[in-house]
């Protein structure tokens, strides 16, 4: 049987225009019962990481904050560790560390830097975490790999939490999930994208779900029971008939070749009544143990509803 975890909730935003339409950001999902604010690590975003998600946490008391994720390829891990630990320092210790290998290829090209195979890129990711963990424990960091060396180097600030801030991980792939499994705290479900950035048709049917949670637990082992498990939805819209929505998400986003029940079937897709939204969260729980959902920062109060029924004070 999956373990049971209690609900969580959080929201993904890349910024906002001003510096009062942040912090009213901030403050609203810590009012609606969301546990955390992320943001994603993109060249395009209107806001990096570190300074935003201080400014959230300053203007909060409970609200954690996060990244989904940093990308491993634009900071040294030393710089990345020495980041996070300040954010946690600072914050109070309600710093959560999404990292991935890095994924989107355009953006890569963007600005020169080369996008190389997936596996190369997974194969620095596990270097870097072994010198970040380094890196916020009491030790003074030593590390030699085929990516990076790091000699005699005490890094400081330490995190308040320990042994180090939750790390959250997510994939679609074999080999990055069973990483994840085996060094991250929370582990997102997402779809696997190629390197040439096209997603299979297979990766948007609850199904393909199960067999990554299978990836996940054969390669935690005894550990599979302290993982959190995430998915993030970038779908979304309440309505009272969820084929009419359906039909609705396939014309706005010219979907030619979905039908309606591959729609419904999307996990990373939320449609219907919030009775039906809370019905499919429980369900997936109960058999996945997926038990923390993120959501975009537009539908949040859209969304609140099912917070308050799943994760409500």
């Amino acid at each position: 049987m999956p373990h049971v975890r209690p609900f969580r909730f959080g929201i993904i935003t890349d910024g906002a225009p001003t510096r009062e339409e942040w912090i009213t950001r901030a403050r609203e999902a810590e009012d609606l019962g969301y546990s955390i604010l992320l943001q994603p690590d993109h060249f395009t975003n209107e806001f990096f990481p570190l300074a935003s998600l201080m400014a959230a946490a300053d203007a909060t008391k409970t609200l954690r904050i996060g990244t989904l994720v940093y990308n491993n390829d634009l900071r040294h891990p030393v710089l990345l560790a020495k980041e996070v630990a300040a954010l946690d320092m600072l914050s109070g210790g309600r710093f959560e560390l999404g990292i991935g290998a890095g994924w989107n290829r355009p953006e890569y090209d963007q600005v020169g830097m080369p996008f190389e195979r997936a596996g190369l890129r997974i194969e620095r990711l596990e270097e870097a975490l072994k010198i970040i963990k380094q890196s916020f424990s009491d030790e003074t960091v030593n590390f030699t790999g085929k990516h990076y060396t790091v000699t005699d180097l005490n890094v400081t600030p330490k995190p308040i939490q320990r042994p180090h801030p939750p790390i959250v991980m997510g994939g679609g792939g074999k080999k990055l999930l069973s990483l994840a499994a085996r060094e991250a705290n929370v582990i997102g479900l997402h779809i696997k994208v190629n390197d040439n950035g096209t997603v299979d048709a297979t990766e948007n049917i609850e199904d393909t779900l199960t067999e990554k949670v299978r990836w996940i637990r054969e390669a935690a082992g005894e550990r599979f029971s302290s993982i959190e498990l995430n998915i993030l939805i970038s779908g979304f819209a309440l309505a009272q008939n969820q084929q009419e929505a359906a039909k609705q998400y396939i014309r706005e986003r010219e979907l030619t070749d979905a039908t309606v029940e591959q729609v419904l079937d999307n996990p990373y897709v939320m449609l219907g009544t919030t009775e039906q939204m809370v019905e499919r969260i429980q369900l997936w729980r109960e058999r996945l143990g997926v038990s923390y959902l993120v959501i975009r920062a537009e539908y949040m109060r859209a969304f609140a509803p099912v917070v308050a029924q799943l994760a409500g004070k």
